[in-house]
């Protein structure tokens, strides 16, 4: 028997007031995931401390980015998250009509900041909402989409890389093929929780094309290529010992990772969470220290 976590009782019953609601609705806690190593990229390619107004328009931009790409995908998704048992209580968060309008806020706000940053940014910003917005999408038509969900996030350290020098540079890419791996690796991980609910849906996802014990050796191998991207990161951004050794951490928990599959929904979400949210930031950390100190 699975016991519910309180924030999805809390969710299930519609508790909290108006704004904790709409946290809930868009995973807000979750944004600590990509912005870690979007700070990061911007902190290597500042040589050291960027300035605060870039600093400050790159949260902006990633706040707003994040809060349409899940709005939207709430939107995408309203009736079919209705129909599965671990999401079906969602829609009682917030109306439609209230998520199309924050939606419409929450892009105009990430194009505004884009542009505040430099024309390349702003150039940009129209591709990457579609590209956040493009992965909702792709379960319908593609197992792949576990992908495209960390090329969604991995756009958030070439963003940033942007912000502070204007252009595109070869570590900002390699990161950002680092973060599409572990995304990818995590997300197959994160759903198996579905399978029966997909597989019966008609849900394009690799844990149903490939089986459950297939997919998690995939996320294995998924992360093991994240731990060499992150290295080969350190070596094209010329980064120093402390930041190796701080792989060997990241290594570690990317291990614990793949224990969660032996665990409960709650056990899966909890260990998904932690995991995850320490991987993003022991890399922030230890860029900081081999730039700032």
């Amino acid at each position: 028997m699975i016991v519910e976590s309180k924030d999805r009782q809390d969710e299930r019953l519609g508790l909290g007031g108006p704004v904790s609601r709409f946290f809930r609705l868009i995973r807000f806690s979750h944004t600590i995931f990509a912005l870690p190593f979007a700070l990061g990229a911007l902190i290597v390619a500042a040589h050291g401390l960027p300035s605060l107004r870039t600093l400050l328009l790159v949260v902006i931009c990633m706040v707003f980015a994040r809060t349409a790409a899940m709005l939207f995908n709430r939107l995408i998704d309203w009736s079919l998250d209705q129909r599965n048992p671990r999401t079906a209580s969602r829609h009682l968060l917030i109306s439609k009509s209230a998520a199309f309008v924050l939606l419409a806020l929450s892009s105009a706000g990430f194009i505004l900041a884009a542009a505040a940053i430099n024309r390349l940014s702003l150039l940009l910003a129209p591709v990457a909402l579609a590209i956040i917005f493009f992965y909702s999408v792709t379960k319908r038509f593609t197992s792949a989409t576990h992908f495209f969900l960390g090329l969604a996030l991995a756009i958030a350290p070439v963003g940033a890389w942007i912000a502070q020098t204007g252009h595109i540079d070869l570590a900002p890419l390699v990161l950002a093929a680092g973060v599409i791996c572990w995304v990818a690796g995590f997300d197959l991980i994160y759903a198996t929780q579905d399978y029966d609910f997909d597989r019966r849906e008609g849900i394009r996802s690799l844990v149903v094309k490939l089986g459950i014990a297939r997919s998690l050796r995939l996320a294995q191998l998924l992360h093991l290529l994240t731990f060499a991207a992150l290295i080969a990161f350190g070596l094209v951004a010329r980064l120093g010992a402390v930041y190796y050794c701080a792989m060997l951490i990241v290594a570690a928990a990317l291990f614990y990772e793949h224990k969660t599959e032996k665990l409960d929904l709650v056990g899966i979400n909890r260990a998904f969470f932690h995991s995850n949210a320490f991987v993003s930031a022991v890399f922030l950390l230890a860029v900081c220290v081999d730039r700032l100190v």
